[in-house]
């Protein structure tokens, strides 16, 4: 083992050469993003000084085409007022940092009780795997609001369900644990472990004094690594995912590496599993793609597969019904959970497609058109992907069963700044033509789907630098991805739209579709910014970065209803870390930034505390109360004296670190922002 069990996202767990996170297991001759060369960016109006601002920089050495860097026109956009608050600076420390004016209040930390009994969180980690059944899950991640009530009551009062995606050994067992790859686990460490992931749905209401608290509430509930959930879409029924435990194929138990997330207009939540593929081993020889293009390898991330056999994806005989074989072709999915249903079963909606799921984004509903969603596959140069319902939306009338039906397209970036959506669809003439040419066949579009990453090989798609949240711009409608970054593309595969080797900072790219029409076949792209310090960046408004808005690895992505873009981002510990081994790396902690893509200011709002990830944001309907996640505060784990870990944030003190929301309001009462 060459890495601790408990690093993460960014800094992968490895033993031996395994990536868990993130694998480059691309093994597709498409050409990269890389080869996409002399954008014409016709549609959108370059800023002045733009390139004299990059000569400024000195990037034209580094050989960026700075033609990309523009911004929408201005009558697409919301109005130019200033972002109202003063940027907080760079910082190291174990807090959170907020404007002048604001207050952040942590809550909702993991181990909160939630579900009858209510057990208490112990702060010595010796809480059972029980407890932790009932307690609010490890290392929050993608998170929305769900109000209740009618008139003000709704900004008072609501659900608020949260991704939990993965977790720590060090600070949720007592004192850690120690074991080899092949070894038994312990089988109660381990289900304690499987009962810290998934989702957590709670009830939160501000009382007289302004605070919010969970109302033990008969919605609250947990969904974890265990839970039963139904399979529906093309691939309910497959051959391909029938197991012992479900041999008719249309079940399965637990959803694992819940990162972000998305919401529906029939208010559903939907949780996205992204890196799901560590978690099974699988030591045969001759593992089928459907496991070796997603990354799943002979050794597992947490070693589940040693006591639970859900999690060994191996051969055990001739019928795959009577072992787990096809397990692992159970996840990679995105799964619809009813906040307002706790006796419901969540449903992984198979039509959406089978990949390391980041988050999920609908364009606004039309009545009578076609629902479109987009999402992305956060591995390095994996695709971007977008859904078209066959049923059109009907207010009031739609449900989930609208996603198991449609198509599924992935995305194609040209030379001139046009793009083209690529059915993936067994059905389409051009899909089968390109198949063939590869050598490749499906049997039917269910095997499509299991397969989606081979999919979008065969057709050409365009291999992108870690494509992680997206957002669509409530006045525009653009879609914007954040692309968090790509150490390994090298110096011959730099461009005007990936224009930098080694790039450990990321960009974000935006699209509006042709016609802006979500469900059209074509689109025009540029890049929005790329992120970076003051010598290496671009911001929205063609100028770098400075002090008040240099950072790195652009990960979380959201718009609030007036048009303000919320960044957060999820620096690796290299990054984190100076040339001294210690947290002074040159972006500080990770962050959150706002920017106003009609002026092009950008301004950091937040600095987390030590070694953690900003990830989630949502608000109130009034946007006058903000809630962000921290996740994983002192992933570093124990520091050297081996008694303390490297953050103690919330609690204080000595206390192992926990993941946590902030509550952030203004001290006027004002809107978040403004």
């Amino acid at each position: 083992m060459t890495e601790p069990l408990t690093a993460r996202t960014d800094s992968p767990i490895t033993y031996g050469e395994i990536d868990f996170d993130h694998e480059d297991s691309n093994r597709s001759n498409n050409r990269y993003f890389g080869d996409v060369l002399d954008v014409n960016l016709r549609r959108r109006r370059l800023l002045q000084g733009g390139v004299a601002g990059a000569v400024a920089a000195g990037l034209f050495a580094q050989g960026l085409n700075l033609a990309l860097i523009g911004k929408a026109r201005a009558d697409e956009l919301p109005d130019g007022i200033p972002l109202g608050f003063q940027a907080v600076p760079l910082g190291v420390a174990d807090t959170i940092t907020v404007p002048a004016g604001y207050t952040a209040t942590p809550a909702f930390a993991w181990g909160e009780p939630i579900v009858f009994p209510y057990p208490a969180f112990r702060p010595d980690g010796s809480n059972s795997a029980d407890d932790q059944r009932r307690q609010i899950g490890m290392h929050h991640d993608g998170m929305h609001y769900f109000p209740l009530g009618e008139g003000e009551q709704v900004n008072r009062r609501g659900l608020l369900v949260m991704n939990h995606e993965y977790i720590q050994q060090d600070t949720l067992h007592p004192a850690g644990i120690d074991f080899a790859p092949s070894q038994p686990r312990d089988p109660f460490e381990v289900l304690k472990e499987v009962h810290a992931h998934g989702v957590s749905v709670f009830e939160i209401a501000r009382d007289e004094n302004a605070t919010w608290r969970i109302v033990r509430s008969r919605y609250n509930r947990r969904i974890h690594a265990g839970t039963v959930m139904n399979l529906s879409g093309p691939v309910r029924g497959h051959d391909k995912v029938r197991t012992a435990f479900s041999p008719s194929g249309t079940r399965t138990r637990g959803t694992i590496n819940n990162c972000a997330h998305g919401h529906t207009p029939w208010n559903t939540y939907l949780t996205c599993e992204e890196n799901w593929a560590g978690y099974f081993a699988n030591r045969d020889s001759d593992r089928p793609r459907e496991q070796t293009r997603y990354g799943t390898g002979a050794t597992s991330r947490y070693g589940w597969d040693t006591v639970d056999p859900r999690f060994d994806a191996a051969r055990k005989g001739d019928n795959p019904r009577r072992d787990y074989r096809n397990n692992p072709n159970t996840m990679g999915w995105i799964v619809e959970i009813d906040p307002f249903a706790p006796n419901s079963r969540p449903i992984k909606r198979t039509a959406l497609g089978r990949f390391a799921h980041e988050a999920i984004v609908f364009a606004e509903p039309v009545e009578g058109q076609p629902m479109v969603a987009y999402s992305g596959d956060d591995s390095t140069f994996e695709y971007i992907y977008k859904f078209v319902s066959a049923q059109p939306y009907r207010a009031g009338l739609t449900d989930g069963s609208i996603l198991d039906t449609g198509t599924l397209y992935v995305a194609r970036f040209n030379d001139d700044g046009s793009g083209e959506w690529l059915p993936l669809d067994i059905d389409d003439s051009g899909f089968r033509a390109a198949a063939e040419a590869a050598g490749v066949e499906f049997a039917d579009q269910g095997d499509v789907l299991i397969n989606t990453r081979i999919a979008a090989d065969v057709v050409g798609a365009t291999r992108m630098d870690r494509p992680e949240w997206g957002a669509i711009d409530p006045k525009s409608g653009d879609v914007y991805f954040c692309l968090t970054n790509n150490t390994r593309r090298s110096s011959s595969q730099v461009d005007a739209a990936n224009p930098r080797a080694g790039n450990a900072t990321g960009h974000i790219i935006r699209w509006t579709e042709a016609g802006s029409n979500p469900a059209a076949l074509h689109f025009g792209w540029d890049i929005f910014l790329l992120s970076g310090g003051p010598d290496a960046s671009l911001g929205p408004d063609g100028n770098p970065l400075d002090a008040d808005s240099s950072h790195a690895s652009p990960d979380g992505l959201w718009f609030d209803a007036s048009g303000l873009l919320w960044i957060q981002t999820d620096m690796s510990g290299s990054q984190l870390l100076g040339s001294d081994g210690q947290l002074s790396g040159s972006f500080g902690n990770n962050q959150m930034l706002v920017a106003n893509p009609a002026t092009g200011e950008i301004k950091r709002f937040l600095v987390g505390p030590v070694g953690c990830e900003v990830t989630g944001v949502v608000s109130t309907p009034d946007r006058r109360t903000l809630f962000v996640n921290i996740q994983h505060p002192g992933e570093q784990g124990p520091i050297p004296d081996g008694r303390s870990y490297s953050s103690n944030w919330p609690d204080g003190g000595d206390a192992r670190p926990r993941s946590s929301t902030v509550i952030i309001t203004k001290d006027d009462g004002g809107i978040i922002g403004t």
